[in-house]
């Protein structure tokens, strides 16, 4: 991957997989915004990725639904059991009240866990990991040839 999304979008992808917002097909996927106001397709072509999520189409790096299907495509590794932490976040909401600032975001959902008793250790543990397995797989990110998704 020549350039690497900022590490808070992993958490995002844990989040469609815990609320089971994609749904897989032979070389797509359908992956939802976390408040249901969009859709996204990630397609593939051995290893060609493309997707029409804004950070793909605009950044140049794999978004969150990029990664989530990298993830269900175990071409990343995961403890699934992290994913349950990330249930029913509406990240929508929340990079809007940090004006975009995705690591405050982030901050905000790990102190709530950390205060409920969750070892958020873990949690930023195999973070690193999945982000050190993304620098290291070898597959090219192509920007989608569909424009991205307006609002519902």
């Amino acid at each position: 991957m020549k350039k690497l999304p900022p590490v808070e979008k992993i958490y995002e992808a844990y989040s469609a997989i815990s609320d089971k917002r994609i749904v897989m097909e032979e070389n797509s996927a359908k992956v939802f915004s976390s408040d249901k106001s969009k859709e996204y397709t990630v397609t593939w072509n051995d290893d060609i990725y493309s997707s029409n999520d804004n950070a793909s189409y605009w950044q140049g790096y794999a978004g969150y639904p990029m990664i989530a299907v990298l993830m269900l495509q175990n071409r990343i590794s995961f403890d699934s059991s992290v994913t349950e932490f990330f249930k029913n976040i509406n990240w929508k909401e929340l990079n809007a009240k940090y004006k975009g600032k995705y690591s405050k975001a982030v901050d905000e959902i790990m102190e709530g866990l950390k205060n409920s008793g969750v070892d958020t250790d873990k949690i930023y543990e195999e973070t690193d990991k999945i982000f050190e397995e993304l620098k290291n797989l070898d597959i090219q990110c192509k920007r989608s040839s569909l424009r991205p998704p307006k609002s519902k």
